[in-house]
């Protein structure tokens, strides 16, 4: 049975370590509240506002985030396994080092955070805002990231083999270093205007 929680206002509170299963919270706000090492299984937060969180070493599996905003969160070391997350945005929040492991992460608002060494696979992220986001040495593989905004995005030393890549202009971001699949040179190559024989 699962437990419902709408329109109610978290400020202050200890939740180390605190195992949230089969929980349904809506428009609800979070300020200030501890989550370090916290499990969430099966939950449901549907727009909610997330302040000043500490999320560090939190693990999510099965549980969803939609359509929520993460304001100045601490996300150190967080894992989320068959998460979905969509429409949800991220501010001036700490997201390294992150794990992402399937899931569906499309329409998320991801401009300008720094995302160095995260490892995201086999997620759905279609559609999602990586403008000027920093992916330098992550591993983004495996994901959907058709219809992204990636202009301005750094891609150093990324590891996107078997990403959907058809958003991607080479020419506005920064891509020294990733490591690509044949298949998706030839994408890239197409990108720039060149016919691949």
């Amino acid at each position: 049975m699962t437990e419902l929680i709408e329109d109610s206002s978290f400020h202050n509170e200890d939740w180390y370590g605190e195992e949230l299963i089969d929980r349904a919270y809506t428009r609800c706000s979070f300020r200030d509240v501890d989550l370090t090492e916290a499990i969430s299984r099966g939950t449901v937060f549907t727009e909610c506002t997330f302040g000043n969180v500490r999320l560090n070493a939190s693990r999510h599996v099965d549980s969803a985030f939609l359509r929520c905003t993460f304001t100045r969160c601490n996300l150190f070391e967080a894992e989320f396994t068959g998460c979905k997350l969509t429409g949800s945005t991220f501010h001036e929040c700490a997201l390294r080092p992150l794990r992402v492991i399937g899931g569906d992460w499309s329409f998320v608002a991801l401009s300008g955070a720094d995302l160095r060494g995260v490892t995201v696979q086999g997620v759905r992220m279609r559609e999602v805002d990586l403008t000027g986001a920093n992916l330098t040495e992550a591993v983004v593989s495996d994901v959907d990231l058709s219809g992204a905004q990636l202009h301005s995005a750094r891609f150093t030393r990324c590891d996107l083999r078997g990403s959907d890549l058809t958003a991607l202009d080479p020419t506005t971001v920064e891509l020294t270093g990733a490591v690509i699949a044949a298949a998706q040179a030839v994408v890239i190559a197409q990108a720039l205007g060149l016919e691949v024989r």
